[in-house]
């Protein structure tokens, strides 16, 4: 009889079939999670996996100069990245830095260990590479090799107006100068491109894109004008090479619109050779000709003349006694040589200097009438010219409690007042302009892609009548032409200006052995084109007087600018004969 086997399970089978449901119960426990508890987190972090976002840059809009001519502009190029994901496949990895070690001039094995060195992200490889040796780079499709489109900036003219153009950051954002202080405009705004990618982080053939376009930066026009700008820049490099000088100044303007055609200052920056780390950066950078204070000494005193005129309370006609010396409130005023000139009119108070005349109108003016003109001129206040920095000068009042009666008559011949070297000569320019001041200004156009505006002269105040005004000009042209071997006589022109010359104001008082050296002036005198002012700081080497100093630089600035305008001749009669020719 044959044995039949018992058709129940056994202990094994329960085993392997509880094991079976149990797994099973794990899955869907596991799939209820994925796919209804934490639905959205896996699909945010599947979109995060698919889809690769690269920032597009925007290029950087030019600043141009009054021409056009670019003096700072961006060139598109790319930055070069390793994907070091990819680069865990060490074969791949090794062609790919065999073939961009050829094609960048570098070290296989150098590349190797910096990919290497860490095991994910990207690592930037070279900056800067040219935009065409970057579409040649993508073409040889090395593995994990990716290019990032960036651009760098260029200064076409050098190292030109270096404090006043300013620099760009590694971020992209201006540093100083006008890239800081229109930055906004100039940066544009970054654009996005997304697509789809693999595991490995490769675009996905025919996937879907995504793309905000970049809005490229504005283009800001200066007032500047490169040559007068160069012409500045050589002729202050000159001036304090020879008078052994720490620093100094020079600003060119449209005396009748207030747009600056030239600012230089010294020392100043190399933007070929910007060192960011540089400790005395702050020093090169500052653009002297707005931010430092000093006392404008004799300059001041066309200022004071132009009040006492335009009160009617003198003429040019007009004298005084001249003893050499006055006494206010216990202190005692002498001329800046000690000279005693008997009668002296007003006109001649301008041509010698004399501290003594400048107490005679100021007396004559009082302080009420003094400050209420020197406010109107500008003075202890910003110019408003659009740049940061600016400082905006001091001097006190009557209204002050430690104002003292000798303050209007040190005022008055420029010194116990603080400008800046903007403020005297937007003040000044007013004399070839009717007596109107004008706002200075250094940007004449801004484009953006969505607009454009047009600067251009803004009238602040009428500050002395158009009579004054002409009367002043004469003046100061008879400062000029009126005095033999005038240091600002320029050859075939009439010339109106004005020197200066201060001691240099320390702690517990002035420098008796320091000075700041300065001119302030028009040429022609009949019709100025330009207006000037030149100050020299703390020369050396037995000159440093104003007339020694500043005014044979005014010379050479004006002679050159004169040629490049040509500008016709007003004075033909001191041009040098040529050789042959009576």
């Amino acid at each position: 009889m044959t044995k039949s086997h018992s058709n129940h399970l056994t202990w094994r089978h329960w085993i392997l079939a509880t094991l079976v449901v149990g797994s099973f119960a794990v899955v869907l426990v596991h799939l209820y999670r994925v796919q209804v508890l934490d639905h959205e987190q896996y699909i945010k972090e599947a979109a995060i996996t698919r889809q690769g976002a690269v920032t597009v840059s925007a290029s950087r809009g030019a600043i141009l100069d009054a021409t056009g001519y670019p003096l700072a502009t961006s060139v598109d190029t790319w930055d070069v990245y390793i994907d070091r994901f990819q680069w865990r496949d060490h074969a791949k990895a090794q062609q790919a830095a065999i073939g961009l070690a050829s094609f960048l001039k570098r070290d296989a094995g150098q590349i190797l260990a910096e990919g290497f060195a860490q095991p994910s992200g990207d690592l930037l490889l070279q900056r800067s590479l040219s935009y065409d040796d970057g579409l040649k780079l993508d073409k040889l499709d090395l593995w994990g090799i990716r290019l990032v489109r960036s651009s760098v900036r260029l200064y076409p003219e050098g190292d030109l107006a270096g404090q006043l153009i300013g620099y760009v950051g590694r971020d992209g954002a201006g540093l100083w100068g006008v890239e800081a202080d229109f930055d906004s405009m100039l940066r544009g705004k970054d654009g996005w491109l997304t697509t789809e990618r693999d595991a490995l982080g490769r675009p996905i053939a025919f996937s879907k894109r995504t793309e905000r376009p970049a809005v490229e930066g504005g283009e800001v026009q200066l007032t500047i004008d490169r040559f007068m700008q160069a012409i500045t820049e050589r002729a202050l490099e000159s001036a304090l090479g020879k008078y052994g000088a720490k620093s100094g100044s020079i600003i060119v303007m449209n005396p009748r619109t207030g747009a600056v055609l030239a600012m230089s200052s010294r020392p100043g920056v190399q933007l070929s050779t910007v060192n960011l780390n540089d400790q005395k950066l702050d020093a090169l950078v500052r653009n002297r000709a707005i931010t430092d204070l000093y006392e404008p000494g004799s300059t001041m005193k066309t200022i004071t003349a132009a009040i006492a005129l335009d009160k009617g309370l003198v003429t040019p006609e007009s004298t005084y006694v001249d003893t050499g010396a006055e006494k206010i409130g216990g202190y005692t005023i002498s001329n800046w040589d000690f000279s005693a000139n008997g009668p002296t009119t007003l006109r001649q108070y301008l041509q010698k200097s004399l501290n003594t005349g400048s107490v005679w109108l100021g007396k004559k003016m009082g302080p009420d009438t003094f400050y209420q003109y020197i406010k109107a001129f500008g003075f202890g206040e910003a110019t408003h010219v659009g740049l940061a920095g600016e400082a905006e000068g001091q001097y006190r009042t009557p209204a002050d409690q430690n104002w003292y009666e000798v303050d209007l008559a040190t005022n008055a011949y420029g010194q116990g007042i603080a400008v800046t070297p903007l403020q005297m000569l937007t003040a000044i320019n007013s004399f070839a302009n009717q007596g109107r001041l004008m706002r200075p200004y250094v940007v004449s156009k801004i484009v953006t892609a969505n607009s454009s505006r047009t600067f251009g002269p803004v009238e602040v105040r009428q500050v002395v009548t158009p009579q004054t005004a002409a009367t002043v000009l004469k003046l100061m042209n008879d400062v000029v032409d009126g005095v033999d071997l005038h240091g600002a006589k320029t050859p075939g022109y009439h010339v109106a200006g004005k020197t200066g010359t201060t001691l240099v104001s320390i702690p517990t008082g002035y420098d008796l052995d320091s000075t700041i050296a300065s001119f302030a002036g028009f040429i022609p005198y009949e019709d100025p084109q330009i207006s000037v002012l030149i100050k020299i700081d703390q020369p050396g080497g037995g000159l440093n007087l104003g007339g020694q100093v500043a005014a044979p630089v005014f010379e050479s600035v004006a002679s050159q600018i004169m040629d490049y305008l040509r500008v016709p001749p007003t004075n033909p009669a001191t041009l040098p004969k040529l050789a042959g020719r009576p």
